[in-house]
């Protein structure tokens, strides 16, 4: 069936539509939140934005996802989902309220990042619960439909969110008093998901009660062995842990890309102006939403005629092909464009990568493997950005940065080719009966 027809067959679903608001109104406010968050640490006009700032301000923005992720899943496996998604947006939004509070008064820096950590250490719990919700509401073979459109129109949300993120700024100000309400209004839009999440039915999310397993206190006492546990369990699924390496790895030449483009913007391209660098990034980050959008469309139907198998190769090498030939001229005009490309095919991975997992692994271990799903995601992104702080010079501009990237996706895309090639067997060709 075509894409448009599953999309059809999940949108019938009332609880999947319900499901779909409380994701995408959660998002919304995420985007303003971090674009808040992003505006105060990378592009305030009374201080300087290094590579290294650069990765601090992403390690505050995503390690609560990579450092909370083994014991998410804990919870996950046996918490009530549509109670975390209930319960997480009003805490969230409070924490919201606080870090405002703490903006306003002029706290000390780190002050303000202990509480926005707070605030994305609530938004691990919601965000895996969503995910490991999802095949509760949607058939088994309309999970590649539901994939395209649920984590991707997310996304697409988020940089809606990022743009009024930014027009807020604009009716704001850029100072602390215009970060303090651009929280605000972010923890008060988080808070409404609350209220669609509550019209769905507590034990429709599950998970399914399996009374021979530990509680909740004593699996946090053994959470390594939980996580490994988790590990094993997708390891035995190659073409899953094969896509979630691949989605890995785009996150990992992704998050260069992202301090590279930053710095370029700041110091190369604008001389230290602010203001002119952050409209030049969001520029960036927009052309990056319509790739977002366009995965959409194109990975199922893709899939459908590639594979999944076939088709996360292809959408990897030509991230690194077109990365070089966009970047490496140091042309202001080529990062809007690569934006794009990277937005198209890293979007396709990950649309691959949910759906192999939702696919392949069993319910009880979902939100463990969604919890190594996005430790992956958040920490291979973090660490490129400390990598960056390395290498990048003060204006930006780094050939090796570049070619780490150009490189790397194309030595990503044959490692997972190889992994996933299909096995020829070593059985004996039975003889027909004389």
């Amino acid at each position: 069936m075509s894409f448009v027809a599953d999309l059809r067959v999940v949108l019938r679903g009332e609880d999947f539509r319900r499901l779909f608001a409380t994701r995408l109104i959660s998002q919304f406010s995420d985007g303003i939140f971090q674009f808040g968050v992003a505006g105060f640490a990378f592009f305030s006009p009374e201080s300087q934005t290094t590579a290294l700032a650069v990765a601090a301000g992403l390690a505050v923005l995503l390690l609560p996802y990579s450092v909370l992720g083994p014991f998410v899943g804990v919870f996950i496996d046996r918490w009530s989902r549509r109670q975390i998604l209930v319960v997480a947006p009003i805490v969230r939004g409070a924490l919201l309220l606080v870090a405002a509070a703490l903006v306003a008064v002029d706290v000390p820096d780190p002050v303000f990042y202990g509480a926005a950590l707070a605030v994305l250490g609530v938004n691990r719990f919601f965000l895996a619960a969503l995910g490991a919700s999802l095949p509760h509401v949607v058939p088994p073979d309309r999970l590649m439909a539901a994939n395209a459109v649920v984590p991707t129109s997310g996304t697409v949300v988020t940089f809606v969110g990022v743009g009024l993120g930014y027009l807020l700024r604009k009716v704001f100000g850029a100072e602390d008093h215009g970060v303090a309400l651009l929280l605000v209004v972010s923890g008060v839009v988080f808070g409404l998901s609350a209220l669609v999440a509550r019209t769905m039915d507590r034990g429709l999310l599950g998970p399914q009660s399996d009374p021979s397993r530990p509680q909740a206190r004593e699996a946090l006492r053994n959470v390594v062995g939980g996580l490994t546990d988790g590990a094993r369990h997708l390891v035995k699924h190659r073409v899953a842990a094969s896509t979630m390496g691949a989605m890995a790895a785009h996150r990992f030449f992704y998050g260069i890309a992202t301090a590279l483009g930053i710095i370029l913007y700041r110091y190369y391209f604008y001389n230290g102006d602010a203001d002119a660098a952050l409209s030049g990034v969001s520029l960036v980050v927009a052309t990056s939403g319509v790739g977002y959008a366009i995965a959409v469309v194109i990975t199922p139907y893709a899939t459908e005629r590639f594979t999944i198998e076939r088709w996360v190769p292809i959408a990897l090498t030509t991230a690194g092909v077109l990365t070089a030939a966009l970047v490496l001229p140091f042309q202001e005009w080529g990062l809007p464009v690569a934006g794009f490309v990277l937005g198209v095919a890293g979007q396709s991975v990950k649309i691959c990568a949910d759906t192999t997992v939702q696919r392949d692994v069993e319910d009880i271990y979902l939100g463990r493997a969604f919890s190594i799903y996005d430790m992956l995601f958040n920490g291979m992104y973090v660490l490129a950005a400390a990598l960056s702080a390395a290498i990048l010079p003060a204006d930006g501009k780094s050939y090796a940065a570049v070619v780490i990237a150009a490189v790397g996706y194309p030595l990503a895309a044959l490692a997972y080719r190889m992994i996933t090639r299909p096995r020829r067997s070593t059985s004996p060709t039975p003889t027909a009966p004389r």
